[in-house]
């Protein structure tokens, strides 16, 4: 958790500077990590934006990271999608889409292929309330019903879809009531309590493994941040609402008082750990920023088995204006072939 808060000062002041194009923080939603911790590390996650701490926990390196949010030579995306939109086939993570809910029905034909293939493995896909006013929410969860499709719905109800409060999005009962009406077991759980989150995702887990049925968690929370770095909260909300939320139900406070009151944390360890975690994050960042953008020949590449003569043409193009206007190109800033 202090690493992924490290992380995102960091890289959030960086797009601040110019230095990366855009960024999307998890504050005040750091407990989502519990969820990661109970999975298979080879169930499928399919994510939206905030779930940097689930590639955390299994794995992924702040290098990985600082690599993406750069689109730099050894970005695994090869530059071709925005800051935050990570993706990894080795840790089982689905690479991010912009497009808002896209992953719920993914996630249900994705489970359903592994209920077929009976390996004992399950989806997961975390979005927004917002997400869940989408058309896909509503196909996604009721393919996932009738088909018994071992996924978890993870929704992430942080009280806003990026400005509009939650009480102008709905008038039923939050999420949670929705997963009912398809016959979707449902939890709603304290999205703020890491220990909560964990066990609701491994109960979840369990049915959605043993008894191929999907479940959906709505995980109340609190988005302390903006939306994203194009985005000024302050436009729908006041800054008191913020520093009360903060103050009264910040995920790390809880977590760190509870080490305390178990006596397995002193007051003030944090701020060492802070530290360390931040040069680590600094270190990671000022390497990346050194790389070279991705190799040109990657733009024809990854889409056709087999790159047809129409790309062919357009590759021989690129690469002629390329030399003719090498300055205007700036080359030198990209990988060679």
């Amino acid at each position: 958790m202090l690493t992924l808060n490290a992380m995102d000062q960091v890289l959030y002041e960086a797009q601040r500077q110019g230095r990366i194009s855009f960024y999307m923080t998890s504050f005040g939603e750091e407990a989502l990590i519990g969820s990661a911790a109970a999975l298979n590390p080879k169930d499928m996650v399919f994510g939206q934006y905030r779930e940097a701490g689930v590639l955390l926990q299994r794995g992924f390196t702040l290098t990985q990271f600082m690599n993406q949010c750069y689109s730099n030579e050894m970005d695994l995306g090869k530059g071709r999608q925005m800051p935050i939109h990570y993706g990894t086939r080795d840790l089982h993570f689905q690479t991010i889409s912009s497009p808002l809910a896209t992953q719920i029905p993914q996630a249900a034909g994705a489970a359903y292929a592994m209920r077929r293939e009976g390996n004992n493995l399950c989806a997961i896909c975390y979005f927004g309330e917002g997400a869940a006013s989408e058309g896909d929410f509503h196909a996604g969860l009721n393919m996932a019903a009738t088909l018994g499709c071992p996924v978890i719905f993870y929704c992430r109800n942080n009280g806003y879809a990026i400005s509009t409060p939650s009480i102008e999005q709905y008038r039923g009962d939050g999420i949670a009531s929705r997963g009912i009406g398809y016959g979707i077991d449902t939890i709603r759980v304290d999205g703020n309590d890491i220990w909560a989150i964990y066990a609701a995702t491994r109960a979840a887990r369990a049915i959605a493994v043993e008894q191929n049925k999907p479940v959906l968690i709505e995980a109340m929370t609190y988005r302390v941040s903006h939306h994203s770095t194009s985005d000024d909260s302050s436009a729908y909300r006041s800054k008191k609402e913020v520093e009360d939320w903060s103050k009264r139900d910040n995920p790390i406070a809880r977590m760190r008082a509870w080490l305390e009151n178990k006596g397995w944390w002193a007051k003030g360890e944090d701020t060492e750990i802070s530290k360390s975690a931040k040069a680590e994050v600094l270190a990671a960042f000022a390497a990346a920023e050194k790389l070279k953008k991705p190799a040109i020949r990657h733009l024809f590449e990854d889409v056709y088995d087999e790159i047809p003569p129409s790309l062919h043409r357009e590759k021989a193009e690129i690469e002629a204006l390329v030399k003719k206007y090498p300055d205007y190109y700036q080359v030198n800033d990209f990988a060679r072939e």
